[in-house]
């Protein structure tokens, strides 16, 4: 992915939109990857008016869906009869997803 399409796919169809929904307490939040961080996508935010969030490199903890895939992982990898086909691994994720504590 490159700035431009970062800016084109998500920031233009997706967060500019959700911002006007959402109003003035928008924050945007995003992680250090390369296309995040070009200045097109700097200067867009800009033009917008878009706020973001400060986020610290290196920093995958902050971001809680990265612990949600992990206990997934975890949780599929731990079955009695791990799934062997794509249709497998789609329903013990569907299951699996839906019995992870909502604590």
């Amino acid at each position: 992915m490159t700035g431009h399409i970062y800016w084109d796919v998500i920031l233009e169809q997706h967060v500019r939109l959700f911002r006007d929904a959402m109003g003035a307490e928008f924050l945007f939040m995003d992680d250090n990857a390369r296309p995040h961080l070009v200045n097109i996508v700097d200067e867009c935010l800009q033009s917008e008016d878009i706020t973001r969030m400060d986020w610290p490199v290196y920093s995958p903890d902050l971001n809680a869906i990265e612990h949600v895939w992990d206990i997934l992982g975890r949780r599929i990898a731990a079955l009695q009869a791990p799934p062997t086909s794509l249709p497998e691994l789609w329903r013990a994720s569907l299951d699996e997803w839906c019995n992870i504590p909502q604590n």
